[in-house]
């Protein structure tokens, strides 16, 4: 059973995720990642941030946050599934529910960032209305990342997915 659930960033399965996600991304892009690199971790909650995880049967396998961009716009980040339960519907459903959140908030726009290798995710983004934009902040002047916006307008007009999850 799937249930998506706010979580401390700074707690247990949230970190826990984070390092998954920080292998796979040493894995990806070897050239970016130093040696003595000290390990991600999670800032605390802000003011109109959520941060999910997504459990199934209990086992934390997915994740993803938004924090404030400006004050119209959420950033999408952490966006993972633990890589041996991908393609099941888990990154769809913590998009779905992150894009709910940012709508009860009054945001009107989602932001994000994606590495160029990852080319699942940005599938996921572009099928889920997500329109390529240029680099942005932080991200202006690094040339692994691909942005991209999508305008959100309340909840009767979200994106709404056909599938459930396959768990």
């Amino acid at each position: 059973m799937l249930a998506i659930k706010d979580v401390d960033p700074q707690g247990a399965d949230a970190l826990a995720l984070l390092h998954e996600a920080s292998i796979d991304a040493r894995a990806l892009y070897p050239e970016l990642f130093s040696g003595d690199r000290p390990p991600a971790t999670n800032i605390p909650l802000g003011e109109r941030s959520v941060y999910v995880v997504a459990y199934v049967n209990g086992c934390p396998l997915a994740c993803g946050a938004f924090r404030p961009f400006d004050e119209s716009t959420a950033e999408i980040r952490r966006m993972y599934v633990h890589r041996d339960h991908r393609r099941k519907g888990l990154a769809r459903a913590v998009l779905e529910h992150l894009e709910r959140e940012a709508a009860r908030l009054a945001y009107r726009r989602l932001v994000l960032e994606t590495g160029y290798k990852q080319v699942s995710a940005m599938r996921l983004y572009e099928s889920w209305g997500f329109q390529r934009v240029a680099p942005f902040g932080e991200y202006a002047s690094d040339p692994t990342s691909v942005c991209y916006e999508r305008l959100i307008h309340g909840k009767s007009q979200l994106h709404t997915s056909s599938a459930t999850p396959t768990i």
